[in-house]
């Protein structure tokens, strides 16, 4: 197994929102496709080869949740960059950047949606 975990669903109430905020933040477009019938905003990716994900429609049986599943998005090297998007784009920074040692660093925030979500850069 090479790593753990291969894609992830991000829940949303207002999906436009949701996909606004995360272009916004991230400074890369989340695009807007359908999958198997259904519309999808999908997260920058490496190919087939690399960890994808999406943000989800409401109606599709997931609600956001601020205490549930985490996913730590990929802020490798700009980290500082997207939290200060973060409170403009409409979110809220739930915990500030902290050092992990040799893993580099993480900040946790919350999306327009109500999801808790983690930053993580190993720079």
């Amino acid at each position: 197994m090479r790593d753990a975990i291969t894609w992830f669903d991000i829940p949303t109430e207002n999906f436009d929102r949701a996909v606004k905020f995360y272009s916004d933040i991230l400074g890369k477009d989340i695009r807007v496709d359908t999958f198997m019938g259904q519309k999808l905003g999908f997260f920058p990716m490496d190919g087939m080869n690399g960890v994808g994900g999406d943000l989800m429609p409401p109606g599709l049986g997931n609600e956001p949740c601020a205490n549930g599943t985490r996913v730590y998005l990929n802020c490798d090297g700009i980290i500082d960059e997207v939290m200060g998007r973060v409170e403009k784009a409409g979110g809220k920074i739930v915990a500030p950047k902290s050092s992990m040692g040799e893993v580099g660093w993480i900040a946790m925030i919350m999306d327009t949606e109500g999801n808790t979500v983690g930053l993580h850069s190993f720079k």
